[in-house]
């Protein structure tokens, strides 16, 4: 029985072991089907491989339908007979292809850098000698160095296709320039059968053209009236919008004012170019606006189109000229004029320019006309042709004019002939085209027609432009002007803001006058609407300098988020410092440094944001950076030092903003704390500028640095004849008397010293503010001597007896004056070199009574 007892025990501990063997057991179990399966499950999360090869096959299947649409577009460009307009064309499609085909090459750039990434953090395949490494590092470093070279591969292809289509960019630009040029130069017979066959043409064109005007009418009455309506409505609200809008917001900037007899220059130049440009500009969004709203709504036919588009061109070319010489030559109001012309050669030369302006606009409407019925090539010859003569009559008709300001000043006098210079150019330039035209050149003659109208005016609306941004960016004048009044008035700008404001006008006035004036000289001189697209994208999303590449857009919108941080930044400190720390009465101090240390941080970041925004990669400057960085750092290390000494400044505080502190020869408040330097306010209002570095390395005094409680000291000396103690009891009983002086520490009179002519005191006591110590020593010094005058206590002042001992041996009296024998701690100066050069006999009795008595007498008179 007691065997089994005793063996029970045993078995229960055995059962107990069991039980817990089983989990142990079961869990060993499971550890090793997870172990089995951890690398399955590490395969799953370290392999991106779906999604890489998925944006791999995809990058693969664009580049092949890239390769087809290439394809097709060397067809295109193979076919012979292609127009300016369908180049122009195809140009767009190889550059949207070429666009195309870069993105293909951007998409697989992250997941490059991702494997370079993670082949670095896996870093080179072990060495013979060297202990291996996993089996599945291994598998992971072979598949990321396969699929890196797929994707080195299609990058490469994708780079190949980029410049295969750059150089059929390129080959379709050389083809515009053959075609342009074999226009321009194109030579045709000039004789009497050519003009009767242009003629017959001009008679079958006609009839072609009437009947293509009365059955789109027609076509529009009957199908498209409704969507006829819609546009002409919509183009008279777009008439009203910038037509009569922009009279309604900008007349008073651009409307010559007849009240004013005498307006100075910048006003003339003012009104001429605003109202050139935004009239111009105003007609011209109408126009475009209306054209646009009857293309939309299918109310043009293709034969229709171009005329109209022509006709519109036509319209916008001639008021332009007609705004710009009425702006410069000003027929009737002279006092607004720019030019020196009397009243009949204004009338005369703007009419000469609008007729020039009809002529030319003219030919180009009629050449589209014939362009749209088929005409032959002779009847544009013809019309080109009478066009150019008319134009070089009027030119040479000019020159002999007499338009200049007579010598008197009189506008409405019989003006003066043209320089001799002047004339003769305007007679060459009108008998070269006539000539040009004559011998067969009628489409070279055409081109220097349009560009002696066109490319003329334009660069006569810059002229003024930059001529008006001169004038606005002197100093004082744009505060003359209605802007300036209006800034000076409403927003209370001074002298300095205004002529800030003014250079900015400047500048402002000379980018408006390249940005409209130079598209319009390049469209003219046969460039397209889509070259300036393409010219304007490439311009302001990527530009090339070696390796590097340059985004205007992405750096406009980079400057535009810092500044926007920048502003974000101040606020946050202001709202912060006025809302938050002001009501929780937080010091002085650690206000500032907050501040101080969002705004750095807020710059940082917006700094960092601008930056990525901007796309500016910084990785191809590290090589010069590296280089630079042993020189840099060398020239920059004073300046790293204040910086790094600021930040600990800001954060460990040893002194705060209105501290008062001593540090070398420096002392007063402390009025900002900076990153570089710390600005030190003397007592005598002198701001004194110390680099951090100094006031972390040297002794720095902070009188209130825990709180500014200080003590002050007056030392106070009387008579020996005056009672210690009843000097002591008045002296407290002064001090105490004071408001701001602490009752707690008590203060107390010392007794320091018996000096040499007078007992010393010094009273000391403590202040709630050390600020009032000169204040208060200053009353308690007026009461201690008014005091002391009360009760008979006199303050000593330093004296000393003179005594003049007289030689005995010469019968000369050495006089040692006071000059001799001073107040100075020294003692009496030496004797001169020739009084030591033979020692004084020993004086006799009697010699020393009269030395005596001579002493005391020169003493008296020495002392009165």
């Amino acid at each position: 029985m007691k065997f089994r007892l005793f063996l029970l025990p045993l078995l229960l501990l055995g059962l107990s072991a069991i039980m817990a063997a089983a989990p142990l057991a079961e869990g060993y179990a499971v550890a090793q089907d997870q172990q089995s399966a951890q690398p399955s499950q590490q395969t799953d999360q370290q392999q991106p491989a779906p999604l890489a090869n998925g944006l791999l096959d995809a990058a693969v299947a664009d580049l092949a339908k890239a390769k087809k649409a290439y394809a097709s577009l060397q067809d295109e460009a193979k076919q012979p007979g292609m127009d300016d307009e369908t180049l122009v064309a195809l140009s767009g499609k190889v550059d949207d292809f070429n666009r195309s085909v870069t993105a293909i090459s951007t998409r697989l750039q992250p997941r490059t850098a991702e494997i370079d990434t993670r082949l670095a953090q896996l870093g080179a395949a072990p060495k013979e000698g060297q202990p291996p490494e996993a089996p599945i590092v291994t598998q992971e470093r072979d598949r990321l160095n396969a699929e890196r070279s797929q994707i080195s591969a299609v990058i490469l292809d994708a780079d190949n296709l980029t410049g295969e289509s750059n150089r059929l960019s390129m080959q379709l630009m050389e083809m515009r320039r053959k075609l342009f040029a074999e226009t321009l130069f194109k030579r045709t017979d000039i004789s009497a059968t050519t003009f009767g066959d242009a003629g017959a043409a001009l008679v079958e064109e006609g009839i072609k053209f009437s009947g293509a005007v009365t059955s789109w009418i027609g076509f529009v009455l009957k199908a498209k009236l409704a969507s006829f309506l819609a546009a002409v409505c919509l183009s008279i609200g777009a008439a009203l919008l910038f037509l009569a809008g922009g009279y309604r917001l900008f007349r008073r900037y651009y409307v010559q004012d007849e009240t004013i007899e005498n307006p100075p220059y910048i006003s003339r130049l003012s009104v001429a170019f605003w109202s050139t440009l935004i009239r111009t500009l105003s007609l011209a969004a109408f126009l475009v606006t209306s054209f646009f709203f009857l293309s939309n709504f299918n109310v043009l036919r293709p034969d229709i189109a171009p005329i109209l588009a022509a006709l519109f061109g036509f319209i916008g070319l001639v008021y332009f000229v007609g705004r710009l010489s009425n702006a410069v030559f000003a027929p009737f109001r002279p006092h607004w004029r720019l030019v020196k012309l009397s009243n009949k050669g204004a009338h005369s030369l703007t009419w000469c320019l609008q007729a020039m302006a009809v002529v030319n606009g003219l030919d180009y409407v009629f050449d589209r006309i014939s362009e749209s019925m088929g005409s032959p090539v002779v009847v544009t010859v013809a019309k080109s042709f009478l066009a150019a003569l008319l134009i070089g009559l009027i030119l040479i008709a000019a020159s002999f004019g007499s338009p200049m300001l007579a010598k008197n000043g009189d506008p409405d006098a019989p003006g003066r002939r043209w320089p001799h210079g002047m004339a003769i150019i305007l007679r060459v330039l009108g008998i070269l085209v006539i000539f040009i035209s004559f011998i067969g050149y009628v489409g070279l003659a055409r081109f220097m027609a349009t560009q002696m109208i066109v490319t003329s005016a334009v660069i006569a609306t810059m002229y003024l432009g930059f001529q008006l941004g001169k004038a606005v960016s002197k100093q004082g004048v744009f505060a003359e002007t209605i802007i300036g009044r209006f800034l000076e008035s409403r927003l209370a700008f001074g002298e300095v803001a205004l002529d800030q404001a003014g250079l900015i006008a400047g500048l402002a006035t000379y980018a408006v006058a390249l940005l409209t004036g130079i598209p319009l000289i390049l469209l003219s001189w046969g460039f397209h609407i889509q070259d300036l697209e393409v010219f304007a994208y490439r311009l302001f999303t990527e530009i090339k300098i070696g390796n590097i590449s340059i985004s205007l857009l992405g750096i406009c919108v980079g400057i535009l988020l810092f500044a926007g941080g920048y502003l974000v930044t101040r606020w946050f400190q202001r709202w912060l410092d006025s809302n938050v720390m002001a009501r929780g009465q937080v010091d002085l101090g650690v206000r500032n440094s907050v501040k101080t240390g969002i705004g750095y941080l807020g710059i940082a970041v917006a700094a960092i944001i601008s930056i990525s925004a901007a796309g500016i990669d910084l990785s191809s400057l590290a090589l010069v950076a590296s280089a630079l960085s042993v020189g840099i750092g060398f020239g920059l290390q004073n300046i790293v030092s204040n910086f790094v000494s600021g930040l600990i400044l800001l954060v460990e505080r040893p002194f705060k903003v209105g501290d008062w502190i001593v540090s070398g020869t420096s002392e007063g408040i402390v009025k900002r704390i900076s990153v570089r330097a710390t600005e030190i306010e003397t007592f005598r209002k002198q701001s004194i500028i110390v680099p951090n570095s100094e006031l972390i390395n040297a002794s720095v005094g902070n009188w209130t640095h825990r709180n500014r409680l200080a003590r002050s000291e007056i030392p106070v000396s009387v008579s020996y004849d005056a009672d210690p103690r009843k000097v002591m009891d008045i002296l407290l009983e002064l001090v105490r008397a004071v408001p701001k002086v602490l009752r707690n520490p008590e203060p107390h009179v010392e007794f320091l010293r018996f000096g040499p002519s007078s007992l010393d005191f010094e009273m000391r006591f403590y202040l709630s503010d050390l600020s009032d110590g000169m204040e208060i020593r200053n009353n308690l010094r007026i009461e201690i001597l008014k005091r002391f005058k009360e009760e008979g206590i006199s303050i000593p002042y330093p004296h000393q007896e003179l005594h003049i001992v007289r030689d005995g041996r010469s019968g000369r009296h050495a006089d040692l004056a006071a000059d001799e024998l001073t107040d100075s701690a020294d003692g009496p100066q030496a004797p001169a070199e020739d009084d030591r050069q033979e020692p004084p006999a020993l004086p006799t009795a009697e010699d020393a009574s009269e030395a005596k008595a001579t002493g005391r007498r020169r003493g008296r008179t020495t002392a009165q």
